[in-house]
Parts: C-alpha cells; sequence; structure tokens
C-alpha cells in the first residue's frame, strides 16, 4: 500500500491567473492536502480527507501556508561560490568573476561539490525546481544532474556554449558544442525529472557558425527548451550591433539561426523593441524577469506589467549568482519594488504566482509543478508568517491573509521556508 501524507494547514492554489481581474479571485485555500507515491491526490477539507484516508501520517502545520514549491526559471548553479561580487557592468563582471570561476568546473570532484552545494541552498529557501545554465565543460552538466537526480528532483539544465570573446579554457567550438549537447541531451533528458535544454549563452560569445549548430540541434530535438539571455544591458546591445550588423535587432541574432520559438526561454528581455515583443508573443516564447540581478548589475527594469498585458508568457528568476540572493522570496520582493519604480506595484497574489505556476509555464512544466491539485507532482513548501520577530509583528496585526502573507514575501528568507517537500518527500524542515 502506497504511503500516505496528509498536510494540514492553510493550502494555496491557483484557480486562474491573477493578472486577469481581481488577483485574490485566482486563488483558493483549503485545509489539507493529501500526498500518495509522490503525487497530489486530493486537495479539500481537513475533515473529509481524514475520515477518508483514516491510515494517512498526519502532518499538522497549523496556521502555516502550503504551497507550490518555488520554480526559478533561469539561474547559473555554477556562479554559485562568487555570488554577491561587487558589482560591475556586465561585460566586466562575466570577465572579472564569472569566467574565472566557471573555468573551475572542467575538474568533476569541484563540479559536483558546488552542485550539491547549489541545490542545498535554494531548497533551504522553497525552491525545489529550476533552469540552469553549466559551463562549456559536460562535467558541470553531469554533475548537476547526478546531484539532482539523487534528491528525484525536477531540474532543467544544458551546456553552456560559447566560441568567441571569452578565456580560451571557456571556448569550444561551433562542432563540438553541437556533438557534446547532443550527447548530453541524450544521456539525461527525460530521465527522471531530468530535462535539457540548448544553451547558448548569448550572441556575443557565439559565432555565427555556433547559433547556426545550436539551431540545428534544435530542429532536431523541438521539443527540448533552448535558454538564452536577450537585451540585458543598453551597452550590451550596442556590442550585439556591432557583432551583428546586418541583424534588424538582437533577437533576430537568434531568430535568423533557427533559435527563435515557443520552447525559447530567454532571459532579462528588459531593453526590447516593438519588433521583437511583437516577435516574442506571436512564437509564445518565455521572458523571465530576474529582478535583483537586473538592480544589482545595473541593467534595467522589466515591463512586467505591459509584457502579462500583452498576453507574453513570463516566469521570475534569482539569476544567481548575477542575482543577489538564492531566495525566490527576495525575488519577489525585488520584482515588487522594481513595479513600483514603474508605477505598476504587484499584489501578493501576483508574485506567488510567478514564482510557481508562472515560472512553470515558461518551462513548459505547468502540467505537473507550480501548483497545489489533483495529479500534480507534490513539490510543496510549507510558509510559516511568522518566521522572525519583525515579520511576526507585523502578521499580528494584518486585516486578511494577504495582508499576513506580504511581510513574509518583503522580509523572509530561508527562516520562513519550515518545510519542503521534493517528490512526496520531506527534505528539511
Amino acid at each position: 500500500m502506497a504511503q500516505k501524507t496528509l498536510l494540514k494547514g492553510r493550502v494555496l492554489s491557483f484557480t486562474g491567473t491573477p493578472f486577469e481581474g481581481e488577483p485574490v479571485e485566482a486563488v483558493k485555500f483549503s485545509e489539507a492536502v493529501l500526498i500518495e507515491d509522490g503525487r497530489i491526490s486530493a486537495v479539500a477539507d481537513a475533515d473529509s480527507l481524514h475520515a477518508a484516508h483514516p491510515d494517512a501520517n498526519v502532518v499538522d502545520h497549523g496556521k502555516h501556508v502550503i504551497m507550490a514549491g518555488f520554480v526559478d526559471a533561469h539561474v547559473h548553479y555554477p556562479q554559485t561560490a562568487m555570488i554577491a561580487s561587487w558589482g560591475k557592468r556586465l561585460i566586466d563582471w562575466l570577465n572579472t568573476y564569472t569566467f574565472p570561476e566557471e573555468m573551475k568546473f572542467g575538474d568533476p570532484a569541484y563540479a559536483s561539490e558546488i552542485a550539491n552545494r547549489y541545490l542545498d541552498l535554494t531548497a533551504a529557501h522553497g525552491t525545489t525546481t529550476m533552469c540552469s545554465f553549466c559551463t562549456i565543460h559536460p562535467e558541470s552538466v553531469d554533475a548537476f544532474f547526478t546531484a539532482a537526480q539523487a534528491r528525484n528532483q525536477r531540474v532543467v539544465a544544458g551546456k553552456t556554449c560559447m566560441d568567441r570573446n571569452a578565456p580560451e579554457g571557456l571556448r569550444d567550438t561551433a562542432q563540438t558544442a553541437y556533438d557534446q549537447s547532443e550527447a548530453l541531451l541524450a544521456k539525461w533528458h527525460g530521465i527522471d525529472r531530468l530535462s535539457y535544454a540548448i544553451t547558448p549563452r548569448f550572441s556575443p560569445t557565439s559565432t555565427p557558425e555556433q547559433l547556426e549548430a545550436m539551431g540545428a540541434l534544435w530542429a532536431e530535438h523541438p521539443h527540448s527548451l533552448m535558454q538564452t539571455h536577450l537585451s540585458e544591458q543598453t551597452d550590451e546591445i550596442a556590442w550585439v550591433r556591432k557583432l551583428f550588423p546586418e541583424a534588424r535587432d538582437y533577437l533576430d541574432t537568434y531568430e535568423k539561426f533557427g533559435l527563435l520559438g515557443a520552447h525559447g526561454v530567454y532571459g532579462h528581455v528588459i531593453h526590447l523593441e516593438s519588433r521583437e515583443r511583437d516577435r516574442l508573443r506571436e512564437v509564445d516564447a518565455a521572458l523571465i524577469h530576474c529582478p535583483t540581478s537586473n538592480t544589482f548589475i545595473g541593467s534595467g527594469l522589466f515591463d512586467m506589467t505591459g509584457l502579462m498585458r500583452d498576453g507574453h508568457r513570463v516566469g521570475l528568476a534569482t539569476d544567481t549568482g548575477g542575482g543577489s540572493s538564492f531566495s525566490m522570496l527576495r525575488t519577489m520582493a525585488a520584482a515588487y519594488e522594481i513595479g513600483q519604480l514603474r508605477g505598476a506595484p504587484l499584489h501578493a497574489a501576483q508574485l506567488l504566482w510567478l514564482g510557481t505556476v508562472g515560472s512553470a509555464r515558461t518551462l513548459r512544466m505547468d502540467d505537473c509543478i507550480g501548483n497545489v491539485a489533483p495529479g500534480m507532482e507534490a513539490d510543496l513548501i510549507v510558509l510559516d508568517l511568522a518566521s522572525t520577530p519583525a515579520i511576526a509583528q507585523r502578521e499580528a496585526c494584518a486585516d486578511d491573509l494577504w495582508e499576513a502573507i506580504f511581510p513574509t514575501i518583503m522580509m523572509g528568507d530561508d527562516r520562513a521556508i519550515s518545510e519542503v517537500w521534493i517528490a512526496g518527500e520531506r527534505v528539511s524542515h
């Protein structure tokens, strides 16, 4: 007989999109969720579930909020050790901090150490799925997938491809990028809860020949994700114009090589031109908001309200280590602050949706993760809404549940994550 666990608390589920109509109308609160065989089998009132499943192990979380684990749609796990390095502009920051650190990942032992450290840190912060860039080294991909597989974790990752404008030890070629990516995809994609993403870093570090090779590989595996960066900083965009003088815009440097499509995941996308916005929407590509990174490196203010209004598929991400925190709560707080600067603050329901359902949608995984509903995989977190004295005193005088949740979004950290469940197994508490 399958092991059953009944979690009692304030169970948060999304029944719609909180960017359409009143945000709170897209959310339903229940009393309990039943986990069975790594999946959610029921969400209902506690008494009826307990009566129907008297053999279930009951865990009562009182007033804590039970919700889907966070989904981080754009990260660089190899940058774990150099997170929060003194911020320069993007290109200087890459050359000063990122590339020297990524040089180390040809060493399988080091790659394994950082992969496990990263997954420990993110689990402590309530992140149960992420989409990660690795390095050019196949060893970095093997290390990440091996660590995630041991935890039965749903993750996406890919070998980062670069054949120019990077140190010699971090350059491959168009052919080796294709061959190694193809081999890694065959080795890992669809194994357990693992998915491979074809991963050209961004146009400045790939020759047209490499971009063409990556486009060809994607055409052969169209259901795989393809992740890259797009329009992060204005000086980056100017650099792209010099490198690709014939291109209509930054997006065109991908589009002309077959790297624009529905399974494309484009990080940052801050300074988009109107043609780029239109094309991204037409193909239903995914746009990823990285607010702590965008402020830390001084990139700009993402147009969340405009892009959501226009029907784009948008997710949320820490972008560690360009982002300054492993916490999706801190990332939501930064998204709120950027919304304020643009005159369009986000509601707590919208922020939680972006970090769960929204990000799962960008990874084409919202049919199995990102929400609390029957049939979904049981990746769950339990939020303590009074995790610190400062948060507790604000929560105590809240007039409603949303007012109680918001201080945890704005001030919460790993202390707010009371429990984490991955595939129906409790991994921390």
